[in-house]
């Protein structure tokens, strides 16, 4: 039997939520406070987490950095109300497996669930391992280039860098499919035929990345009770793709460097050396050269694996993709849900329009298949959509209209103008946005949070 850990501090949603999943055949543990669940993880076996946001004592999240010390591969899902959606999206860089919006939908939620439990099975680790060529990929599309200038302009990058050796840094917002760009890059170069690694690097402890990366020898450290081969050695001949690079330790950047420099390795524990040839695509949201700058990442590895760049851009600025995107994801669904919609109510259309997608194409395409879900015919209504995201849709039109007499809301909503305005302009890069606009960066992020910008 599943065994689930039910974290969340409202007793009565709590005890509705363990009733509705013993019913479904799983084995629920409630908790109500971050100290007692990591007690229970310290004691128990869960094959998943079900994790309220927000709890009395502190940030849910803190049950996730727990399980990544103690370097357990637990599944978690974030249960968060709507308007923390933006908070739910920058949770996924700590290895969150997804999120679902309050009030929770019965059949999303084992949806939800059955697709967490069934990736976790098929990847046991923050390791994901495939042998990609064009012919096998090309029976399920997973990824689609889009029709816009933006999108041709990806295209064009991906075709320009692939056939080579370069090592690729791509930058984007949670959400906006790098890792698919990385796999069309490996699909597009002479290494088609050799394997594509992907490490979640987010999800890796210090003490684990290093053993991930480039393995360690039996009774290396607690724990090792076996030779372990690591990510490097695993996609020789291939591509090594380093997702979220930037939350790797000091310690392992420096060996980083060196294997991208050296083309060797020394797993933990070995005196011998053993010599690699992997291409090394690397992802981040984050400014790693602002990082940088301030000690947390190397800048000599950011030079290193930074040989061409690729920039994703988010969904708010591929509007003539939306509709491309939907219609995809709406496809999807119907085959994997059993559904037939054939077309979006003009009402969901005018809300997918004027949204702005803090999520990205990740938020589309769970939206979608929520929607789907709960739609009976072939028409999407406006009732299949989360209501707090046609609501906070209006409430945010409303809050910041430039239109209103008060002179308080008029700044505000002047002030939340420039800033966009300074995003676009600097191509979301946080560090130029608030030199620009003369201000440090954490009054930037708590501006940010306070008008609702990603």
């Amino acid at each position: 039997m599943i065994n689930i850990l039910l974290v969340e501090d409202d007793t009565t949603f709590s005890a509705i939520i363990e009733n509705f999943l013993k019913k479904n055949g799983y084995h629920v543990d409630p908790y109500f406070s971050i100290k007692n669940s990591i007690d229970a993880i310290k004691k128990n076996k869960y094959d998943i987490v079900l994790l309220d946001y927000r709890l009395g004592d502190g940030n849910g999240l803190e049950v996730l950095d727990f399980i990544h010390s103690e370097g357990l591969s637990i599944p978690a899902i974030v249960m968060t109300g709507f308007s923390d959606v933006r908070t739910a999206v920058r949770a996924m860089r700590k290895g969150v497996y997804d999120y679902i919006t309050k009030p929770v939908n019965p059949d999303e939620l084992l949806m939800i669930l059955e697709e967490a439990l069934t990736n976790n099975f098929e990847r046991p680790s923050a390791v994901i391992k495939e042998k990609i060529n064009v012919e096998s990929s090309s029976n399920e599309v997973e990824y689609i280039k889009g029709k816009s200038k933006i999108a041709n302009k990806l295209q064009e990058y991906i075709d320009l860098v692939a056939p080579t050796d370069m090592s690729v840094l791509i930058k984007g917002e949670s959400g906006t499919g790098k890792e698919y760009v990385a796999q069309a890059i490996h699909k597009k170069s002479n290494r088609a035929n050799k394997p594509f690694v992907s490490i979640d690097c987010g999800t890796l402890s210090k003490e684990l990345a290093g053993s991930e990366l480039f393995g360690h020898i039996k009774g290396s450290f607690t724990g090792a009770l076996v030779d372990k081969k690591g990510q490097f050695e695993e996609a020789s001949g291939g591509t090594l793709f380093l997702d979220e690079i930037g939350n790797l330790s000091y310690d392992v950047q420096v060996k980083l460097l060196r294997a991208l420099q050296e083309r060797v390795i020394q797993p933990i524990g070995a005196n011998k050396q053993i010599k690699v040839d992997v291409r090394v695509i690397a992802a981040t949201n984050d400014d790693l050269l602002g990082s940088s700058s301030g000690g947390d990442f190397r800048e000599d590895l950011y030079h290193r694996i930074n040989e061409f760049e690729i920039l994703v851009p988010p969904l708010r600025e591929r509007e003539k993709d939306l509709n491309l995107f939907t219609d995809f994801f709406v496809a999807k669904a119907n085959k994997e849900l059993g559904r037939d919609v054939k077309k979006l109510d003009e009402e969901v259309i005018s809300v997918f329009e004027s949204y702005d997608w803090p999520g990205n194409l990740r938020e589309l395409k769970n939206v979608v298949k929520r929607m789907v879900l709960l739609s009976q015919g072939d028409t999407v209504k406006v009732s299949a959509l989360p209501e707090d995201m046609v609501y906070s849709l209006k409430n945010n039109t409303d809050q910041f209209d430039m239109s209103g007499d008060d002179l308080k809301s008029q700044n505000e909503a002047h002030e939340r103008q420039l800033i966009i305005e300074v995003l676009q302009k600097v191509k979301y890069n946080k560090s130029k946005a608030a030199q620009l606009l003369n201000i440090d960066r954490k009054t930037l992020y708590n501006k940010l949070d306070k008008y609702q910008i990603l």
